[in-house]
């Protein structure tokens, strides 16, 4: 939804309200609306559950599965977010200008999720069609079983990148670590790039598409086989 069809954002501070009380009221809005979460002072589950396409500011850092399940919302988080950031996302967008610790994305179905800065461990693991861009680094194991959807990291990758991954592409700008189980490193075509231009335009994120490298399924480990037993 469009700037232009919000409404003036409500101020919702939980220094006077509680996390349940500020969850209800964002999960009962209307399409259209907006709001100013204040001091949420990292704490948990902020802006879960959402349904419809409210837009959301959180004016300061949160803390564990901020955003979790959104559906439609676009949610930013002027800081930095906890553990399990935008877990099983289905649509919509969710910003941090700061930092994400592990899981960020985890299991997400569909949207866009921007890290501004860096994610930790396990950034985007079993991703199901969620847009993921990292406009820092990320940390081990990230990609890990992601099955649909997209990785884009404009930083570096630590080891295990993309382990026993499927059919996610990951884009990544700087260097990786030792690879993850049947992950290779793979040409870059034109749908790529074009794929890739995409996706840091709609992230904001200023970084030349021709300077990332591709990686994705080596396709060996699809079915068990027992010469493959080590890898698994």
């Amino acid at each position: 939804m469009s700037a232009a069809l919000m409404t003036p954002p409500e101020a919702l501070d939980l220094d006077r309200l509680e996390v349940r009380e500020v969850n209800r009221r964002l999960q009962q809005a209307e399409a259209g609306e907006s709001f100013e979460v204040l001091n949420p002072l990292g704490r948990h589950s902020l802006a879960v559950g959402l349904q419809r396409a409210v837009a959301i500011t959180l004016r300061g850092h949160v803390g564990y599965y901020c955003a979790g399940m959104n559906d439609g919302g676009r949610i930013t988080v002027d800081g930095n977010a906890g553990t399990g950031l935008a877990e099983n996302m289905m649509s919509g967008l969710v910003r941090v200008t700061g930092d994400a610790s592990q899981s960020a994305g985890a299991s997400g179905h569909g949207g866009l999720l921007v890290i501004e800065g860096n994610a930790a461990a396990r950034c985007g693991i079993s991703l199901k069609g969620l847009d993921i861009v990292v406009g820092g680094s990320v940390g081990h194991n990230s990609g890990f079983m992601a099955q649909a959807g997209t990785l884009v990291i404009c930083g570096d990758a630590e080891a295990g990148l993309g382990d026993s991954l499927y059919e996610t592409r990951i884009y990544l700008r700087g260097t990786a670590g030792d690879l993850g189980a049947d992950c290779i490193e793979k040409d870059m075509r034109p749908e790529h790039l074009s794929q890739l231009t995409v996706l840091l335009q709609r992230a904001g994120i200023d970084a030349d598409p021709a300077k990332f490298r591709r990686y994705g399924s080596g396709r060996k480990l699809y079915r068990f086989q027992v010469s493959n037993l080590g890898s698994y």
